[in-house]
């Protein structure tokens, strides 16, 4: 992450910071007649975060009390990027999704909320600010060299690795999220924790990151875990970064492409959303197949004629209301449709 500290630092957090915290003036003397700059008078120097490109700082990298590498500083700028990085992916991306690839006529099913789409946003910006909290610790913690992220293929295990990592990283997350997911439904948390995410019983892309906020950081644990337990390279690392926030709206999009026994795409993780118990996990359906959790859609879903069909829809409402006074009893959800609140 240290590579968009420095990006963001270059563009943004430097002008920021040498106006919210500027350096003393009698560190700096009258830069015209000395014809001296800020940077000969500062103790941090520039080096960049990778060997693959370097943004030579601006004289305002200079310019406040908090050097690049302060940890406040650090802190700070974590906590924002996580904050408001995240809600930048979140309303474009789920943005694009609910325009053009979302299926609008799911508006209509009948266990859709009232108010739906302004509910899932709200909540969602509720939840970000707080998870980027509970998350900026583990990145702070990365930036200062304490975890295992290296730059170069020389620097890490070998060109080999550069490939297996990724596989590695998705099998390990896929893991622990299945058991920190699964572990979410228990009686004792669901309710307060996890049934928040479930309110949405057809979800749009703005769904994807409507979380309670513990929920949302505690699904996120395993991403955080993983380079301080194996390497991983940087640029790698912020490009997982990003396909995670991706593929969490594209689970929530409604548009079932994957009719595959493997991948846990949106048709599985419709199903969680509908049936409570099932489908678990986050990239496949292995976990859940070894777990005994595992449902596969209908192949109704996956053909454009029957997904949205009245049949398709009736059976969705049958198996919520069974499973849900099971997990929840009493459904106090209020649904958009002419149909009746489900008791």
């Amino acid at each position: 992450m240290d590579i968009v500290l420095e990006v963001s630092d270059t563009f943004m957090w430097d002008y920021m910071y040498a106006w919210l915290h500027p350096a003393k003036l009698h560190d700096f003397p009258d830069h015209a007649a000395a014809n001296v700059s800020a940077r000969d008078f500062s103790t941090w120097q520039y080096k960049p975060a990778t060997s693959f490109f370097s943004l030579e700082p601006s004289e305002a990298a200079y310019k406040s009390e908090w050097a690049r590498d302060n940890i406040f500083r650090q802190s700070l700028s974590l906590f924002l990027i996580l904050w408001l990085f995240g809600l930048a992916v979140y309303f474009i991306f789920a943005s694009l999704s609910y325009v053009f690839v979302f299926d609008k006529k799911t508006l209509q099913h009948p266990k859709f909320l009232k108010n739906q789409v302004w509910l899932e946003i709200k909540q969602a910006n509720q939840a970000l600010p707080v998870m980027a909290l509970f998350t900026f610790p583990a990145l702070v913690a990365e930036v200062r060299g304490y975890s295992k992220l290296y730059d170069t293929t020389a620097e890490g295990p070998g060109r080999w690795y550069d490939i297996v990592q990724f596989p590695l990283f998705i099998a390990f997350t896929d893991f622990f999220i299945y058991l920190i997911h699964r572990g979410l439904h228990h009686p004792s948390v669901y309710k307060t924790l996890h049934k928040p995410h479930h309110k949405w019983i057809m979800p749009t892309p703005f769904a994807s990151h409507a979380f309670h906020p513990i929920d949302g950081f505690a699904q996120s644990v395993p991403y955080h875990v993983f380079p301080f337990i194996f390497p991983l390279n940087k640029m790698a690392y912020v490009a997982l970064f990003v396909f995670i926030n991706f593929w969490t709206i594209m689970i929530h999009d409604g548009e079932y492409y994957a009719d595959n026994a493997v991948i846990n795409g949106a048709a599985c993780h419709s199903v969680h959303h509908f049936a409570f118990n099932y489908n678990y996990g986050q990239y496949t359906t292995l976990w859940d197949r070894l777990g005994g959790s595992y449902r596969r859609p209908d192949t109704e879903l996956f053909q454009k004629e029957t997904k949205q069909s009245k049949k398709q829809w009736e059976k969705q409402v049958q198996v919520m209301e069974e499973t849900l006074k099971e997990v929840e009893g009493e459904d106090d959800r209020e649904y958009g449709t002419d149909s009746k609140k489900t008791q």
